[in-house]
């Protein structure tokens, strides 16, 4: 009995990591914390399903749980992190003064996210891959941007491949208002979308039978080594063009 309620265990600090987002993210002055903190929920996250795997203690209540932990960690913290983002830039930026609600648009991804997560737990074609981009991977790619945001503005130089000025231009491209949301619509539509992904789920370590797994993370790790932190972003985009490849060929 307590063997089953390890990978549940895990779940709910992946759902404490959500919370404490949202709690610091309208305590503290910084957006990392909170967005650290979704990093942190999403590392558990990956560690429950490995649990539940490695001890076979799958459950219908696991599953319930890990949906719900996600809405939040996935869902409400990186909507509510872009959203303040977004607010930081409505002074100085034309546009959104204007129209100072359109800040809250992400928010829509909180939305979409818990149907995302609702829809996965009836739909039995999602075993062993995803319809839609899982709730985990949009949440990385916003919480990414804060990151992006506080390294440029300490001026702090992490390894990788391109000069200063290279992130500071791709920085500057990520963060424009305009392209956050419209990005934040993108991916709102995204992750309901009838668009088939891979999921990084390994029954052997056979290259025959993973390929695209072990390509997908080769070249992740080539994009890590080559632009630290600003690599997030990319990585997403490769996975998603990766399955659209996938599916083409299947075809």
């Amino acid at each position: 009995m307590i063997k089953k309620q390890i990978p549940n265990t895990i779940t709910l600090l992946n759902l404490l990591c959500g919370i404490m987002s949202i709690y610091t993210l309208y305590t503290t002055e910084s957006l990392i914390i909170p967005s650290v903190l979704v990093i942190l929920g999403a590392v558990f996250d990956f560690m429950d399903g490995m649990a539940a795997r490695a001890l076979k203690a799958y459950s219908e209540l696991g599953k319930q749980l890990d949906s719900l932990a996600d809405a939040v960690t996935f869902g409400v913290a990186p909507s509510l992190i872009t959203v303040d983002l977004l607010k930081e830039f409505a002074i100085l930026n034309p546009f959104l003064s204007k129209y100072p609600f359109l800040v809250f648009i992400p928010l829509f991804m909180a939305l979409m996210s818990a149907y995302r997560l609702a829809k996965f737990n009836i739909d039995t074609r999602q075993t062993m891959g995803f319809i839609g981009v899982p709730t985990p991977a949009n949440a990385l790619i916003w919480i990414s941007l804060p990151i992006m945001y506080y390294l440029e503005a300490n001026s702090i130089h992490l390894w990788g491949i391109g000069n200063q000025a290279f992130y500071t231009n791709f920085t500057a491209v990520l963060l424009n208002p305009i392209v956050i949301l419209f990005g934040s619509i993108l991916m709102s539509f995204l992750l309901v979308a009838e668009l088939p992904l891979f999921a990084l789920k390994f029954k052997n370590f056979r290259w025959k039978d993973n390929k695209e797994k072990f390509i997908f993370l080769i070249i992740a790790l080539l994009l890590i080594f080559a632009f630290n932190l600003y690599s997030i972003p990319l990585i997403i985009i490769v996975y998603i063009i990766e399955s659209l490849i996938i599916n083409k060929i299947k075809k």
